[in-house]
């Protein structure tokens, strides 16, 4: 599979998020009530939230096959799968992007991955290996990363082995030389973009925020 051709099935996935695929017979579909997406007074934010596809699930104005919901968050099945239990973690808040969401909401969603994928895993028979399940967990941020849907949302994809679902698996990738001065520089680039930021207010950072100043 090529590298287009992934990047393609990825944004496929989202293309069409309406259409829902038919149920298996022996796995009946599951809807839970839905909760009014959070308002904002910002005019702007608020004609996002009403054209955005994940919001109107959200208010149960479009179908959805939904996993999984509780005050923070909403599961539901990706109605265009990359494999078998594909599946969405969204936040019930609009942010348009996961460097845009809160940590506490972003905390929401990452504290229910070992809790749901296990159940998809499970119900999809998906590979163990050392008792572990085998799964992508994955994030398109931003456009060029394949973002369609400008909503947070989290993709829990079950994998098999040897499924060749990404291409970039059988590429060999080239060691990174830590004594390379590019390296170096780099790493000093984003730690100075860090700096200014929240982290240094984490007292577990205190320490490594004073070396860097």
């Amino acid at each position: 599979m090529s590298v287009e051709a992934r990047r393609l099935a990825v944004l496929c996935a989202h293309l069409n998020p309406t259409r829902l695929l038919p149920d298996p017979p022996s796995s009946p579909r599951v809807s839970l009530t839905g909760s009014a997406c959070a308002s904002d007074s910002d005019t702007q934010n608020h004609t996002l939230q009403n054209d955005c596809v994940f919001c109107k699930i959200i208010r149960d104005q479009s179908p959805a096959v939904k996993l999984y919901e509780d005050d923070m968050c909403l599961c539901i099945l990706d109605t265009s799968p990359l494999s078998h239990g594909h599946s969405l973690i969204i936040p019930k808040s609009h942010f348009p992007s996961l460097d845009a969401t809160p940590p506490s909401v972003v905390a929401a969603m990452c504290s229910k991955v070992p809790f749901i994928s296990n159940a998809i895993m499970k119900a999809t028979g998906c590979s163990m290996y050392f008792n572990t399940c085998s799964f992508n967990l994955l994030v398109n941020n931003g456009a060029a990363a394949g973002q369609v849907i400008y909503h947070t949302h989290m993709h829990i994809i079950p994998r098999k082995a040897y499924d060749c679902l990404w291409a970039s698996e059988s590429l060999l990738r080239r060691r990174l030389n830590l004594e390379d001065e590019k390296v170096s520089q780099l790493a000093a680039r984003i730690q100075k973009q860090l700096l200014p930021s929240d982290i240094c207010q984490d007292s577990k950072n205190e320490s490594f925020c004073s070396s860097k100043s």
